[in-house]
């Protein structure tokens, strides 16, 4: 499947910025089921530097200045995406045996891997998390089975409110009123693996925003979204979308992927001056009919 995804956003200040230093993430990776063909972003008012650079975690990231009065500021990136479709994965390894692997490894190439067991600044493996795992983390059970079960159940037990949470929402207040947007529902699910001795990492990107009449409506799109992957040793991550209660096929396109969203924030910077500001938002996702190049 390809697609078009073309992602603004827009600032008005009540007073002018005499200076601002940003950082974006912006650009969808490539990895082994995804190619982003091109992708660029524009900025209004012209920046006085502009470069990229790959991050600690692998993702695209750009940082730009802009040095002139302004009172608007737009940043609009467009990008052309490549998804292949994946064939459902099945395996009968033990959610323990996974743990067990993570805990004793010495293979240079899952050291890395462990780094997402650990807290990070976003995600506390706290008490309460651990006892809303287990009732999904059954003795022996395979771990597809039992990520596939705990996302069903943060799915059945939280309710999307938009608005009802910002992004400095502590875990520990959504977890209280079971109420959040795909943000905090992918770092509920975060918590609650790390917690049982699991891996998992966060996921920053879209949904297809406009379905055929044969395909069922996703919560989150015409906005970013997030949703989470799990570990699995011999197979590598495996994504779970919990606020839509599936493993994502080819309708999401990864943007970035860190421990949480603070590693992976599409658009964040400092600015001298500015006042109060209005901030708009839109992502559009739209299939294409183009070659891979």
């Amino acid at each position: 499947m390809n697609y078009r995804i073309t992602h603004q956003t827009h600032y008005e200040y009540t007073e002018t910025v005499s200076l601002c230093h940003n950082q974006a993430r912006l650009s969808p990776r490539s990895f082994f089921n995804q190619t982003c063909l091109n992708s660029h972003i524009d900025i209004d008012p012209q920046p006085a530097s502009f470069r990229e650079r790959i991050d600690f975690f692998g993702n695209r990231a750009a940082y730009f200045s802009i040095e002139q009065p302004h009172n608007i500021l737009s940043v609009t990136a467009t990008s052309d995406v490549h998804i292949a479709s994946q064939t459902q994965l099945t395996s009968d390894m033990p959610w323990e045996t996974v743990c067990h692997i993570l805990k004793t490894t010495t293979d240079p190439a899952l050291l890395p891997v462990r780094q997402f067991v650990l807290d990070s600044p976003k995600v506390y493996t706290e008490p309460e998390l651990t006892k809303y795992a287990e009732p999904s983390f059954s003795k022996d059970r395979p771990l597809i089975e039992t990520v596939s079960d705990l996302t069903q159940r943060i799915y059945n037990d939280f309710e999307y409110v938009p608005g009802f949470t910002t992004i400095s929402t502590p875990l520990s207040d959504v977890f209280k009123h079971r109420k959040g947007v795909c943000q905090d529902f992918a770092h509920l699910a975060i918590g609650c693996l790390r917690a049982m001795g699991l891996a998992a990492r966060y996921i920053s990107g879209y949904l297809e925003t406009l379905s055929s009449s044969d395909k069922e409506h996703l919560i989150g799109a015409d906005a970013s979204h997030a949703w989470f992957s799990v570990y699995l040793p011999n197979h590598g991550w495996i994504d779970f979308d919990p606020t839509n209660n599936l493993i994502p096929p080819d309708r999401h396109v990864t943007l970035a992927w860190g421990r949480d969203f603070a590693d992976v924030t599409p658009l964040k910077g400092v600015v001298i001056g500015g006042g109060q500001h209005a901030l708009t938002v839109s992502v559009t996702v739209e299939p294409i009919l183009c070659l891979i190049k």
